[in-house]
């Protein structure tokens, strides 16, 4: 197994977004490409810092650029993401 990964790369990549639609991603929850499951949100929730819905999942290295529409399936629905760079927020420096 480890010898397919360092010969072929990791199939898949763990990818930020942020929430475009209404709703909370959460751990656990289907990422799709509006069709098809393609990967799981591992961590989400709201951010009162930079007011938005946030979260992370591994997907297909294809679905991890950025900008890449996803969606997370939340109560059923499909609900529009884009996919971010890490880190979310990175803190100012005092001068």
């Amino acid at each position: 197994m480890l010898r397919k990964i360092r010969d072929e790369g990791p199939s898949r990549k763990l990818a930020a977004f942020s929430m475009i639609g209404r709703g909370i991603p959460r751990h656990g929850y289907v990422i799709s490409d509006g069709q098809n499951a393609i990967g799981e949100v591992s961590s989400g929730g709201p951010s009162p810092t930079l007011d938005m819905n946030i979260g992370m999942g591994y997907v297909p290295i294809e679905y991890s650029t950025l900008g890449s529409t996803i969606f997370i399936e939340i109560r059923g629905r499909p609900v529009e993401a884009k996919v971010t760079t890490l880190p979310f927020y990175t803190r100012r420096r005092n001068a």
